[in-house]
Parts: C-alpha cells; sequence; structure tokens
C-alpha cells in the first residue's frame, strides 16, 4: 500500500504538472522526502484507507525519513511536529499520522488552504541522537 499512495502521488503529480512535487533534503546519514499537494490527487479509495479528508481545500504533507547510511536505505521512525503558515501568518499545527507498511514508514498531514495560497512549512524531525533537524519549506496551493 505504501508503494501504491507513493505511485498514485508521484503519477499524479507529474501528470497534472505540479512543480516539485516530492523532494528530498539530505541531512547526515539521512535522506528526507517530502512532498505536499491537494488531497484531491489521491483517489477516494486511496484516501479513505488513509482516514484522509478529500477536498478541494485540504492539502497534505507526507515525509519519510530513510537511512542512507545502510545499503538497503531503510526507512526509520522519527519524532515528527511541525506549523504551517499562510503569507498573513495564520498559524496551524500539523497533527502528523505515522503509517507502516511493511518495511515502510512515512508520515501525513493534513493542511487547510484557500485557492492561490502559499503556505509555509516548519517541521522538525528527530531521529535518536542521530538526526535532530528542521525541514523548512514552501508550497502554493489551489482549488480546482
Amino acid at each position: 500500500m505504501f508503494r501504491n499512495i507513493l505511485a498514485v502521488l508521484a503519477l499524479t503529480a507529474s501528470l497534472c504538472g505540479v512543480a516539485n512535487a516530492e523532494q528530498k533534503e539530505t541531512v547526515g546519514n539521512f535522506d528526507i522526502h517530502y512532498m505536499a499537494l491537494g488531497s484531491t490527487f489521491l483517489t477516494p479509495s486511496i484516501a479513505k484507507s488513509y482516514g484522509i479528508q478529500r477536498s478541494s481545500y485540504t492539502g497534505i504533507i507526507n515525509i519519510a525519513v530513510l537511512d542512507i547510511s545502510e545499503a538497503s536505505k531503510p526507512a526509520v521512525p522519527v519524532e515528527i511536529t511541525g506549523v504551517a503558515n499562510n503569507l498573513l501568518d495564520a498559524r496551524i499545527n500539523l497533527t502528523f499520522k505515522e503509517i507502516r507498511e511493511g518495511d515502510a514508514i512515512y508520515y501525513i498531514a493534513e493542511v487547510p488552504y484557500r485557492d492561490d495560497q502559499e503556505i509555509n512549512f516548519n517541521i522538525a524531525i528527530k531521529h535518536g541522537n542521530q538526526l535532530n533537524t528542521n525541514l523548512q519549506f514552501k508550497q502554493k496551493f489551489y482549488v480546482e
């Protein structure tokens, strides 16, 4: 199922021309993969299976952390918290849901938005004593 959601997100993003649909940041021995896009990019069945509200006004943030010091690049569990701010500085605390499927581990949060709205994300990610970083990025959302 993990591969299903990533495949659906990547395929839909590429077909719909979403710029920077998936991004990656390397911090020490870890690759942090992240993407933010409208929840309507998910099929109804995928959204339902993950308990995600599928709406033209709801975005999703998907984050996975991989240990690149090992050949198999396994996913690692992390402590994750985050905040989203729009340009008017309205603050939204993000609630991440951990999803495990086989060896895959990833974290999903929902964020409300309005049409043509840019949102700044500040996400704290920690994995024991090996990783303690803040991931900052912005994403512009559009209503379909």
